[in-house]
């Protein structure tokens, strides 16, 4: 009985599990607009540098990543994180050129990168 109980209850828990992945919105073709540091931009050392990004609708948590001097010839990730809100701040990055990049997420899709470049002096 207790063994009939637990298999119902585990495929129970797996169609549930499924619908929600079937009802998420398929964000793969949209993108993420950036909108600061700009393309680009320069930015002044010992400051606290605020990276912000337009909501995308459907997308519940973005994957945000710093690499220097940029993702193709990467020497270094300065971060790579989740985040559910549409900025993050860090305290101050060292004087150097950077790209950062940002994609949306949900539980079943995900979007390509967006990126930009910008330099700290």
């Amino acid at each position: 009985m207790i063994r009939q109980f637990f298999r119902f209850f585990i495929l129970l828990f797996l169609i549930t599990a499924c619908e929600e992945i079937v009802n998420e919105e398929n964000i793969s073709n949209d993108t993420v607009q950036l909108l600061a540091p700009s393309n680009e931009a320069v930015l002044a050392t010992k400051q606290k540098i605020a990276f912000n990004w337009e909501v995308l609708g459907g997308a519940n948590r973005y994957q945000l990543q710093i690499a220097t001097p940029d993702f193709v010839t990467a020497t270094q990730i300065q971060l790579d994180t989740l985040v559910s809100r549409t900025d993050f701040t860090i305290d101050s990055l060292i004087a150097r050129s950077y790209e950062w990049r940002v994609k949306g997420m949900n539980s079943a899709h995900e979007t390509g990168y967006s990126a930009n470049i910008f330099t700290v002096e």
